[in-house]
Order: structure tokens, then C-alpha cells, then sequence
């Protein structure tokens, strides 16, 4: 079956379980349709380069997904659909990426950092 990653921003002032929720949900979304979530990783709240829809940050969400063409089809619609979701994105990979993705690894960089300068 074909891979992608799918990424999500929802609006910043939801909480960290509403944010789960709407990840479960895309989770559900595609498990009915006979597909798999491989990971799910939430990046957390971060600023955005400009306003989206009066929202300057965004709580970001990816999962890796390993589905048919038709259920990216039906979770892309019932995503644009929701009022929470500010923007999305699918893309096709050839392979999913193996450990935590760049951002994640970014975040463990910048903890470690802080940690040094604090510990000086």
C-alpha cells in the first residue's frame, strides 16, 4: 500500500486533549477504511510565519500513514470539513522515516541546550 504523512495545524486555543481527540479521529478515519496509523507525533504549539485565519500559532500534528489512495481522499475531505483543523497537508513518501521525525528531534536539541545553559 502506498505510504504518506499527513499533517495537520489546529487552531491555538484548543487544549492538549482536543488536539489528541482530532488526532484519534483521523486515526478512526482511516482504520474504518482499512488503513494503518504507523506513528503520531504532536509538535506541539508553535508560531506560525504569518496569521492564518487570525491564529498566530497552531498546535501541529503528524501521522504516518499507510493507506489506499481513497482513504487519504476520505480523511482530507472530512478534514477540511472540520472548524478546528486551519490547515492541512498530505504528501506520498516512498518510506516512512524510522525513530522521532526532524522536528521531534529538533524540540530534544533545544531541551538539551537550555539544559546546558541552565547547569552553567
Amino acid at each position: 500500500m502506498p505510504l504518506y504523512e499527513h499533517v495537520f495545524l489546529a487552531r491555538q486555543d484548543l487544549s492538549q486533549a482536543q488536539v489528541d481527540a482530532l488526532a484519534a479521529t483521523a486515526t478512526e478515519i482511516v482504520t474504518t477504511n482499512l488503513g494503518t496509523v504507523t506513528k503520531t507525533e504532536t509538535w506541539g504549539l508553535r508560531s506560525l510565519a504569518y496569521k492564518i485565519q487570525k491564529n498566530r500559532k497552531a498546535h501541529f500534528v503528524l501521522l504516518d500513514i499507510d493507506a489506499p489512495a481513497g482513504v487519504v481522499a476520505e480523511l482530507e475531505r472530512q478534514t477540511a470539513i472540520n472548524e478546528d483543523v486551519i490547515r492541512f497537508m498530505t504528501v506520498r513518501v516512498d518510506e516512512h522515516e524510522a525513530g522521532p521525525s526532524v522536528m521531534m528531534r529538533k524540540n530534544d536539541r533545544e531541551r538539551t541546550r537550555r539544559r546546558e545553559r541552565e547547569g552553567e
